[in-house]
């Protein structure tokens, strides 16, 4: 069953209303039953409906055949074919078959009326149709016209009223009824049959008896409309207003492309579109790429100005056009000039120098068919990794970009975004060769041992094709979507640790290890770069300051601690400040900054030499240890007590230093008859073993002949000569093997005043390699087994008689000052 959006005219359903209802027709008690769907029909309301099942059709024919009168009830659920009893409203109205119309494909027209609202009392007959016998449902008696319901009626009115100029469709004719309707229950009807409301709201307001409640409730939902019909109405302004404005800016510039054609005057997109052709003819690309911006500058010439897509392409094109494709700089391959520049940006540093200027003779011998080497520099912070690179630019005569890794977690910051994201960029790399503006800079990557890895990828993985010069010839961003050619660029790495690099991507370059500086050497900078920098940028002249090298040296060793210069030179600005501010306030005399009154300006120092030891003393061995800020001087202490057989160890120790304190007291236990100990002491006693500065973590195994030699002394109550320190990883056997960081280590050596230092044999080559002004006044031994350690470091050979026992264990261990 389906409703027809038909209207009559005012005077049919004045006349027909009239007509039928006007003369009170008796409803019978039983009567044909029409499930209708989605709607529900009302007294006094006139519709045409189109009946197609063949249920309801006999339904229509059974009324027909009798007094024309039928019940017109709601389905439950409009997808329902064949609703039965149970699926169907109990209320409904009944209405009046007013006429009938077969049509060609076997549905029934019919138009009805309603006469009155009733209820099902019981289901007669369910076949060949429903029959039921009902009802009548009677409306209240219609209450005296009070203030109240005349204000009620009044509202309704007004609402439909709003509702309609609101965007509702209500028909003049129906507002000319509802405005001249003053029966509350009949206006409450004609209402409700031209809301949108529910089936279930619309059956709840058919079965209400109150006309007064009755219209109350149209009243409710009649104010929800309007507000959903005011909310419409504004998206649908706002809408219109848009298309409007921009239907009027198309017009207008249309206009204006009419009026700059009739005088002769060129596009703006046509001229925009030229300016990049020109510029990409300007940029020299290589094929494939100007193949590529070709096609990308035809599509923006299809597309509207103004589109989302057009802005992506303009974007892509300026950064292909803007990229150095062909443009470099000519190498100044001058091997004494560029010598001569690396040695006025940095002291010493021979073996990176050496290197730049191998590659520069390489490069003058062979014109430009050489791909640029790939540099790492390894060291701790602050000796100069970063300005070198820029010095290399300078020799080179090239650009210098740099870029940081540090923190760097997402791929696409190499790689660049796809530009399907929105906001997508090129990566890092390519932004770098952009700014440099030529093919072939200095290219320097800050930090790659601190790159990241998260779940948007690896960069260190994607660093792998750019540091690569196999594959790098063809670098391909997201971004870009076509290859860059990276060989002529000159990358340069630089690290604090060469560990957490990926082994893949060190395989890729040549490690070069910068160490950190001697004394004399940040003395010698100090003067030669710091102090003037630093006078510079206080403002401030050498007439005016004086510091003398002892000065400078007591800063040195008692304000930093580091391999670098960093702090070095923020404590010359800390004195260079003090001075322009006495300077400012009026004072000319000049001052002279020396190691007794540095405290003036520096005040108390924060770092105390470690105290030299008073005598050789039992149980205490002199080690050498590497830290990021360089080396430094580490004693160990042995002490044996009557116990166990327990091995304490104490002072903030790692894994791997435990380890060698196991070590060296397994070998000490085998060669107990070489070193005259009783074989029953180890179980009768307890060893602590203990390195000062507990706070400080410490690992390695490079601390071994050290435990082993305090631990043997601790033993054989022979003493440990202070002048000696030593270093090197002690095996079961005791042999010695190599360790690493021999420079710092011999540093460390110097400053504590200590001149003899045990290293292992097979690292001579690194005593070779390190400068004279290092070596001068040092005595290294270099040792294969703890035999030839312990009769170094030892005052004397361990007694031939006279074992040690359980009563030279109970002897105290002479007391050592805790450093």
């Amino acid at each position: 069953m389906k409703r027809i959006k038909e209207s009559k005219g005012v005077a049919d359903i004045a006349a027909e209303g009239q007509g039928l209802v006007g003369s009170e027709r008796k409803i019978p008690e039983t009567v044909p039953v029409l499930p209708v769907r989605d709607m529900v029909v009302y007294p006094f309301m006139i519709l045409p409906l189109y009946v197609g099942r063949e249920k309801s059709i006999r339904a229509v024919e059974g009324a027909l055949s009798r007094d024309r009168l039928i019940l017109l009830v709601a389905q439950k659920d409009a997808e329902v074919e064949d609703p039965n009893s149970q699926e169907i409203y109990p209320v409904g109205t009944v209405t009046m078959i007013m006429r009938v119309l077969k049509m060609p494909d076997g549905r029934v027209k019919i138009l009805v009326q309603g006469l009155a609202r009733t209820r099902i009392l019981e289901f007669l007959r369910k076949e060949p149709y429903f029959e039921a016998r009902i009802a009548e449902i009677l409306d209240d008696e219609v209450p005296t016209m009070g203030v109240e319901l005349e204000a009620l009626i009044r509202t309704v009115k007004e609402q439909v009223s709003r509702s309609a100029s609101v965007g509702k469709q209500i028909s003049p004719d129906i507002l000319v009824i509802i405005n001249n309707l003053d029966h509350p229950g009949r206006l409450a009807d004609l209402v409700a049959s031209h809301l949108d409301l529910k089936v279930e709201q619309a059956v709840e307001i058919l079965e209400i008896t109150s006309p007064e409640e009755r219209l109350r409730r149209i009243s409710d939902f009649l104010r929800k409309e309007i507000e959903l019909l005011e909310v419409q109405q504004r998206i649908q302004s706002q809408a219109k207003e848009e298309i409007d404005k921009t239907q009027r800016e198309y017009y207008l510039r249309e206009q204006l492309r009419a009026i700059q054609k009739e005088l002769g005057e060129t596009d703006e997109r046509q001229q925009e579109i030229d300016e990049f052709s020109a510029k990409i003819e300007k940029a020299k690309m290589p094929s494939p790429v100007a193949a590529e911006a070709k096609t990308q500058l035809n599509r923006l010439a299809r597309m509207h100005p103004d589109a989302a897509e057009a802005s992506v392409v303009r974007t892509y094109l300026e950064w292909l056009i803007e990229l150095p494709w062909s443009k470099q700089t000519r190498d100044k391959i001058d091997i004494e000039r560029a010598r001569k520049i690396l040695d006025e940006d940095h002291y010493n540093l021979e073996k990176v120098k050496e290197r730049i200027l191998e590659y520069l003779a390489v490069r003058k011998l062979k014109k430009n068919k050489m791909k640029g080497p790939i540099l790492c520099f390894v060291g701790p912070p602050g000796v100069g990794k970063t300005s070198l690179g820029r010095s290399i630019a300078r020799a080179l005569g090239r650009k210098f970009v740099r870029i940081s890794l540090g923190g760097v977690r997402d791929e696409a910051e190499i790689r660049g975004h796809r530009r399907t994201y929105i906001g997508a960029l090129p990566g890092k790399i390519v932004q770098g060769i952009k700014t440099a503006g030529t093919n072939n800079p200095v290219f320097m990557m800050d930090e790659v041992d601190k790159v990241g890895a998260d779940f948007r990828g690896d960069p260190s993985a994607a660093l792998l094709e750019v540091l690569d010069p196999e594959q790098n010839v063809a670098f391909t961003d997201h971004y870009l979507g076509v290859a860059f050619d990276l060989s002529k660029v000159m990358f340069i790495t630089t690290a604090n640790m060469a560990d957490p690099i990926l082994p893949a991507l060190k395989d890729r370059m040549e490690t070069i290890e910068i160490s950190g500086y001697t004394e004399e050497e940040k003395l010698h900078i100090a003067r030669r770069y710091l102090i003037p920098r630093q006078l510079k940028e206080h403002g401030i002249t050498e007439g005016q300051l004086q510091l003398t090298d002892e000065g400078v040296l007591k800063i040195i060793r008692g304000y930093t601690r580091e391999a670098g210069l960093r702090n070095l030179e923020r404590e010359i600005a800390t004195v260079c400040r003090k001075v322009a501010k006495e300077v400012a306030a009026g004072r000319t005399e000049p001052f002279r900054v020396t190691a007794q009154n540095l405290h003036r300006f520096l005040k108390a120092p924060r770092y105390l030499p470690e105290p030299e030891q008073e005598q050789d003393e039992v149980g205490v061995g002199t080690g050498l240890a590497w830290t990021q800020a360089g080396g430094d001087i580490m004693y160990v202490e042995a002490t044996v007590m009557k116990g166990k057989g327990q091995l304490l160890l104490t002072g903030h120790l790692g894994e791997v230093m435990k380890e060698s304190a196991q070590a060296a007291l397994s070998y000490a236990r085998a060669r107990a008859p070489e070193l005259r100990v009783k074989e029953d002491l180890f179980s009768k006693v307890d060893i602590h073993i203990h390195v000062p500065a507990g706070a400080i973590p410490k690992d390695g195994p490079s601390a071994g002949i050290t435990m082993a030699t305090a631990l043997i002394s601790a033993l054989t109550r022979v003493a440990v000569k202070r002048s000696v320190a030593m270093t090197g990883e002690v095996t079961l056997r005791g042999k010695v093997l190599p360790v690493g960081g021999v420079k710092e280590k011999v540093l460390a050596a110097r400053r504590g005043g200590i001149t003899t230092v045990l290293l292992p044999q097979k690292n001579d080559k690194d005593v070779k390699e390190l400068p004279k002004t290092i070596r001068r006044g040092m005595h290294f031994v270099f040792v294969e087994h703890m035999d030839q350690v312990l009769a170094a470091a030892l005052v004397r050979p361990v007694k031939e008689k006279g074992q040690v026992g359980i009563a030279a264990a109970k002897r105290p261990t002479p007391a050592m000052t805790v450093h």
